[in-house]
């Protein structure tokens, strides 16, 4: 099973560059005669305009300065944008009227005739009446000071408009140009003005000095008065709770300093005495007269009774060897030596006593001590909590000292830079005479002008491509109504050649063509527009394949657009292939066909109608082709000619034309104009729609035949009449027929 080959999807162009190049083919002439307008208003512009002179200068911002005061007072830091903000500041200070006043007032330009130019023929006159009045008095010094500053005011306004300030790109420097007819003029101005800004920096600067100035002084006395008073506040605090210092301490705290030191030696000494003590109770508990002790070793009783007491019993021993242990002498130093410890135990108990004398004494000492720490804490104690308080007044004191030290700084330096001539900006190029003019610029103005005439000119012909909404493609035709498409018929001159098949003495029920249009097809059988009704031919034999007789009604949307022409041409193309064709002029208003191949006839339609006269005996032929034609032949205006179109009389008299012909052509009136050709529908099997290519409305055919169903559901297609086809070729797109046009024209031969 085959699958059916769905087709792409079309892509739609975001931009119609057809389209844009098609609209540059048809409206190139429009836009080329107003750039060459306006390249004509740019000669005389350049030829007749005033030469003008720009001399500049360079202005450099310098913000390495930071002795200012007013600066350093600011403890705010940079914020964002800051550098930006400021060089748009300095511009705006350049352009200002204080800055161009200044300048004014300096070069007194009010009076400079380069500046203010030759007077014309009335100020002469009217500055001669004023100098009159003046010298009458009645010209008050009121109105002469008025007159000044309004002369003042137009200068600035005058160098203002002459005057560009710029940036030189992300830099500290700044541009000042200045343009007037006068080389000399503009650098003298450009030079005054960077003059006048640095002068205008400098006294702003020197007047913020002196304000700042004067505020410190101010400052500075508030200041001193506060620093004052908070130094008495700390003394007359410090009297009022005894908070005495020595240096940066308070007394009580230095005293509690040196208890405590003495505490901690009377705790060293008491220690001391009491582990004497207890060495020496011990020797005297275990009963060792002869234990070592400093004391006892210092002492000469001890070391007198210890000396004895060695020589007694070194005698006894000596004399207990010799003479035996129980030798009397020998028992009395025994006995000597026996006193002798006891005197020396005596000795060791003394000195036990001393020790005990100098434990008390430490200890007392030390308890004395503490009590006296424990004292001084609870003044420190006290002390602390207040000096809180007198902390807080010191640090106030304090910090009034500061300020008052550091204003009282602030102060002589605003004093020392009041005289002292510096600011934060400088010239660093100075404007010289310019050697050439800076505008007009000859060439960027005329290529300018050429420039907005030719938008001048695409302007036009855009609004000309607007204002075209009429047919010019098949595809627009396509687009708009959807039906087919036909072809085209050219623009006929119908004042060229003669018409052919027309000559005296014919019989009077022959066609006498009255111009060259009703005999085309004839005249020029392989031509475009006998190939468009060809193919009107075959799509009527298509569609109307099962009728024996084809009843095809030729109609348009306005009178004029060519529907008759294209009736007739229409008649003799079928006529001439051999198809008996009939040819009735169904407009019984204005009866066109008739008027161009049977102005001569006397009878018509309406006798067969109204007269029932036999149509036979009507119809006029062509003897070339056998083309029979019925003509409308309007003697008296017919008002109900749509009832006549649609009458049964009507109805009969096709029918009775159909029984010997192969086709009737119908040529109907213009369905915008009357309702005939609706009222003819019914009698019609289909319709040719005839629309004049480039003077009709797409909205009026879209309208007209939307609002008659009947006549578009039988259209078989479009034709589109007087077709100028060197004009058609700006519309051709790529792909249209119209684009291939110039290939198969070949096919073609509007000649013979």
């Amino acid at each position: 099973m085959l699958e059916k080959l769905s087709a792409p999807p079309v892509r739609r162009q975001l931009i119609d560059v057809e389209a844009i190049m098609g609209i540059a083919r048809r409206q190139w002439v429009v836009v080329a005669l107003c750039a060459t307008v306006g390249a004509m208003f740019g000669i005389a512009y350049v030829m007749t305009a005033t030469p003008l002179y720009t001399a500049g200068t360079s202005v450099m911002i310098d913000r390495g300065d930071t002795s200012q005061v007013v600066a350093q007072l600011s403890t705010a830091g940079p914020a964002p944008g800051e550098e930006e903000a400021m060089i748009v500041s300095q511009i705006a200070l350049l352009q200002s009227q204080a800055v161009i006043g200044a300048v004014v007032d300096k070069l007194d330009l009010t009076n400079d005739p380069e500046f203010v130019g030759t007077p014309s023929a009335v100020a002469t006159v009217k500055n001669g009446i004023k100098s009159l009045i003046s010298l009458t008095g009645l010209y008050s010094p009121k109105e002469a000071q008025a007159d000044t500053a309004a002369r003042r005011q137009a200068a600035i306004e005058q160098v203002g408009r002459g005057m560009t300030v710029a940036r030189a790109g992300r830099s500290y420097v700044i541009g000042v140009a200045y343009t007037s007819p006068s080389p000399a003029l503009s650098a003298r101005v450009a030079n005054a003005i960077g003059d006048a800004y640095l002068d205008d920096k400098l006294e702003s600067r020197y007047e913020a000095t002196r304000r700042a100035g004067s505020w410190l002084e101010g400052r500075i006395a508030e200041l001193r008065q506060k620093a004052l008073e908070a130094d008495l506040a700390v003394q007359k605090f410090r009297a009022e709770h005894g908070l005495v210092s020595a240096g940066q301490t308070l007394m009580s705290d230095q005293q509690l300093t040196e208890l405590n030191s003495a505490l901690i030696v009377a705790q060293s000494e008491t220690a001391q005495a009491r582990a004497k003590h207890e060495r020496i109770q011990k020797i005297l508990d275990a009963g060792q007269s002869d234990a070592i002790v400093n004391d006892v070793l210092d002492s000469s009783i001890s070391n007198d009774l210890r000396q004895k007491y060695l020589e007694a019993a070194k005698t006894e021993a000596d004399i207990s060897a010799r003479l035996g242990t129980d030798h009397v002498q020998a028992v009395r130093l025994r006995g000597e030596m026996a006193e002798y410890r006891r005197q020396m135990f005596e000795e060791l108990s003394r000195i036990a006593q001393s020790y005990q004398s100098e434990l008390e004494v430490a200890q007392a000492r030390e308890k004395s001590l503490q009590e006296s720490v424990e004292k001084a804490m609870g003044v420190t104690f006290s002390a602390n909590e207040t000096q809180v308080q007198l902390r807080e007044l010191e640090r106030e004191a304090d910090t009034y000292k500061n300020l008052y030290q550091n204003f009282l700084q602030k102060h002589q330096e605003a004093l020392q830079q009041q005289s002292f001539p510096l600011t934060e900006a400088r010239v660093i190029t100075k404007a010289t005479e310019p050697d050439r003019a800076s505008h007009p610029k000859k060439l960027i103005m005329l290529l300018a002008f050429c420039f907005l005439g030719g938008a001048a000119g695409a302007g036009i012909g855009a609004f000309r491509e607007f204002r075209d909404r009429f047919f010019r493609t098949g595809d627009q035709v396509r687009d708009v109504l959807d039906l087919e498409f036909i072809g085209t018929a050219p623009m006929i001159d119908e004042s060229a050649g003669k018409v052919a098949g027309v000559q005296a003495g014919q019989s009077p029920r022959a066609l006498r063509k009255s111009n060259v249009a009703s005999n085309y097809v004839i005249d020029h059988p392989l031509s475009s527009f006998a190939e468009t009704l060809r193919s009107a031919k075959i799509a009527a034999d298509l569609t109307l394949a099962g009728k024996d007789c084809k009843i095809i009604g030729i109609v348009s949307t306005l009178p004029g657009e060519g529907k008759s022409t294209t009736a007739i041409n229409f008649a003799e193309l079928l006529a001439s292939q051999g198809a008996r064709t009939v040819l009735i002029d169904g407009d019984l208003r204005n009866p066109g066909a008739t008027r161009a191949i049977g102005l001569h006839a006397e009878e018509g339609i309406l006798e067969a109608i109204l007269e029932k006269k036999p149509v036979g005996d009507l119809l006029l032929y062509n003897p070339q082709t056998k083309l029979a034609f019925l003509p409308a032949v309007i003697k008296r205006r017919v008002p109900h000619s749509a009832e006549l179109i649609g009458s049964l009389a009507m109805r009969d008299i096709l029918t009775s034309l159909s029984a010997e012909a192969d086709y009737i052509i119908v040529d109907l009136p213009p369905l915008g104009a009357v309702v005939d050709a609706r009222a003819a529908a019914n009698r019609v099997d289909s319709f040719i729609y005839v629309v004049e290519w480039g003077k009709t409305a797409r909205r009026a055919v879209r309208q007209t035949i939307g609002n008659e169903p009947q006549v578009r559901d039988k259209t078989l297609g479009v034709i589109l009449n007087k077709v100028d086809h060197e004009k058609m070729k700006l519309y051709r797109t790529y792909g249209s027929s119209e684009y291939y046009y110039s290939r198969y024209s070949e096919y073609y031969q509007e000649n013979k």
